[in-house]
């Protein structure tokens, strides 16, 4: 077994690995950028390195430098993790010039899986069913248009090299074709570096369930079960699990052997995913292998009670895969395992990735049932310059309707104050019909979006009672100190219960909603209150608010909600969904500023890509005006109605900050 490992990655995979690596005894190498010479992966590694700047093609992509520093430190193997250079074959025969153990599989593996093309071709003629389509190098687009028209409609464009739901498009008709052909090749280009695309009948309604593959040196090829991946937005993974809901022990037993045949056919060594593709009626087709350990790889460890990464130590390492896991056709699963992906990003815009100091952090407790995988905490920054991944939640149980439930409990438990999140959307996830029930399709979450989207609709009563009451008992609690702190504390003034003369007074909580002021009118004190809105009385008794947990009686009726009060507003959650309500102050309060529409800006850090705007075009709403790219997707900014363009400030392959002005209309048009 090795002494001394690199990790060239970041973030919680690289906080993942050098966890097992520290349970083995085996001491670990963390390199880092500019940007994260704070990061957790830093502070955990039991060495550090820098090797440059914050872009990861001055860092993170550079394997040289990564090299050098393998070499320095004396480290005798390097683990990629994923992302970043894991798939890069390339980087893998410099490690093995090196002298130095690349954690993975080879690089002839690698480079025929590098080409979505070739690896189908290669596919077939192992006995792995394959997807109707073009795989040529000829990329003309005349003969592509020419090919997409044989395969027929709806189809798939997929970048030949690459992967992470970049460089793909679903096109339903021929006039369709060629602009998203351009886009297509535009984002291949950007991400990997080679525009070649290949197309392919697009399965309506598919599922997605990728099987978990190990190899050794000594022959030997598993597979680990599979994982369902159904739940995407954008082809990005959003929800992963295993066992899957839809498999059938025949089934499952046809992919397992055919995930095998995929591995034989590469000589395949260390961990890999065969993502297959899975129609309505069983039938399955080859997608493409993950030449990697993938994201969602707790789940498969939850189950089978495996360490992953300590198997991909031992295999790199020389050592044949373990009898108990040779011995058997297929690995007995224990349970059900369920991964959710939480994110800096505001699904109300479009999951506009975000950036920023994570204020407050809250994560569940890690237990039996509960994991938390994460390369942040309370305190750190997220930064525009890689995944907004905040962590992993991934749980366990004895079935899926209980590991659901564990999940539900496991958001609730969730807080996070700087950037904006995804739990909303999360929590509204875990509770939809479509996941409940095992019926989503990849597709599912991009029809039906604004089903898993919360309504902006302003805070019923019974949110905004329950929130007047934990900000007055927050307030009470807070009295002591801050009259302490004055300089008469035992003065009646510094009392939070809104004391007078000669009566306890009326005190007023404000919070605001889209613009407008909502008033609560309170009267009384430690826990008994009457609240009035309008013309609508609530009487509060009992109220208790303690480790974030707000119990009160609410006209009689016995209430719990979680409730978090800070400075800004009130958080509460009553086991099934959140509210979030922003507090203004209750004798100064100023409406928001509205937008003049007479601009387009930048949403966020980021590089242009595109300009389709000259100044004095005449424009419709809608209209697509600037692309740009930002945390590695392309972002479309488009005409908010029917215009005239007075100015552009945006050239292509300009770096801009957030909220630059990149387009001016003219006024009055």
């Amino acid at each position: 077994m090795f002494k001394k490992i690199l990790i060239a990655n970041r973030g919680e995979i690289a906080c993942r690995i050098i966890r097992t690596a520290r349970r083995l005894g085996i001491h670990t190498v963390a390199v880092y950028s500019q940007a994260d010479a704070t990061a957790q992966h830093v502070r955990l590694a039991d060495f550090a390195y820098p090797i440059g700047g914050p872009r990861p093609a001055d860092s993170y992509l550079r394997g040289d430098a990564i090299i050098e520093v393998a070499k320095k430190s004396g480290a005798q193997a390097i683990h990629p993790g994923y992302g970043f250079l894991s798939e890069n074959p390339d980087f893998a025969d410099a490690c093995e010039k090196a002298g130095i153990v690349f954690i993975g599989p080879s690089a002839a593996s690698m480079r025929k899986m590098g080409s979505k093309a070739g690896a189908k071709e290669l596919m077939a003629g192992h006995g792995v069913p394959v997807v109707p389509g073009y795989t040529g190098e000829d990329q003309d687009a005349a003969l592509l248009a020419r090919e997409a028209q044989r395969i027929g409609f709806p189809l798939m464009i997929k970048a030949a090299y690459g992967g992470g739901g970049k460089g793909m498009r679903i096109v339903r008709a021929a006039e369709e074709f060629a602009a998203n052909l351009e886009s297509c090749q535009r984002e291949a280009k950007s991400a990997f570096g080679r525009d070649r695309v290949l197309l392919e009948r697009y399965v309506e309604n598919p599922r997605h369930i990728e099987f978990q593959i190990f190899g050794d040196s000594h022959g030997n090829a598993i597979h680990l079960n599979e994982r369902e991946c159904s739940a995407q937005r954008r082809y990005q993974k959003v929800l992963e699990e295993t066992p899957s809901p839809f498999l059938t022990p025949e089934l499952r037993a046809k992919m397992g052997d055919a995930a095998i045949k995929a591995a034989r056919a590469l000589d395949y060594v260390n961990a890999g995913t065969v993502e297959f593709i899975v129609g309505p009626q069983g039938d399955f087709y080859f997608m493409e292998i993950n030449t990697r350990l993938q994201v969602e790889h707790p789940v498969t460890e939850m189950v089978l009670h495996l360490d992953l990464v300590e198997l991909q130590f031992r295999v790199a390492a020389g050592e044949a895969l373990p009898g108990s896991l040779l011995r058997n056709k297929s690995v007995p699963q224990d349970g059900h395992a369920i991964e959710l992906r939480l994110y800096a990003e505001d699904p109300s815009q479009g999951f506009l990735p975000g950036s920023g100091k994570l204020q407050r952090l809250q994560l569940p407790a890690a237990n039996a049932h509960v994991r938390i995988d994460s390369g942040v905490i309370e305190g750190d920054t997220v930064t525009i310059f890689y995944d907004p991944m905040i962590a992993k939640l991934i749980v366990w149980d004895r079935d899926r309707p209980s590991a659901l439930q564990r999940m539900r409990e496991a958001l609730a438990q969730c807080a996070v104050t700087g950037p904006k999140s995804n739990i909303d959307f999360l929590e509204r996830l875990v509770r939809h019909p479509v996941v409940t029930e095992g019926r989503i399709d990849t597709g599912y979450l991009d029809r039906h979006l604004a089903e898993f989207l919360p309504a902006d609709a302003a805070p019923d009563h019974a949110t905004l009672f329950a929130a007047a009451t934990a900000v007055l008992l927050d307030e009470e609690a807070s009295a002591p100190q801050l009259a302490q702190a004055s300089g008469d504390p035992y003065s009646p003034w510094a009392r939070a219960d809104a004391w007078r003369i000669g009566h306890a007074g009326k005190r007023i909580v404000c919070f605001a909603h889209d613009g407008q002021r909502i008033e609560v009118d309170a009267h009384g004190s430690e826990g008994s209150y009457e609240l009035n809105i309008g013309e609508t009385r609530c009487q509060i008794a009992n109220a208790h608010l303690a480790d974030d947990v707000l119990t009160a009686e609410f006209d009689g009726e016995a209430r719990r909600l979680r409730s978090e009060v800070d400075a800004d507003g009130v958080l509460l959650h009553d086991g099934e969904r959140r509210a979030r309500l922003a507090r203004v102050a209750a004798f100064a309060y100023a409406k928001s500023a509205q937008t003049s529409g007479d601009r387009i800006t930048a949403p966020m850090p980021g590089r242009i890509v595109l300009v389709k705007a000259r100044p004095g075009d005449a424009v419709a709403e809608g209209q697509e005006l600037i692309v740009m790219e930002a945390m590695k997707m392309e972002i479309t900014l488009k005409a908010p109605r029917a215009t005239t363009i007075e100015s552009v400030n945006a050239t292509p392959g300009e770096f801009v900050e957030a909220d630059a002005v990149l387009v001016r209309f003219e006024t009055g048009k």
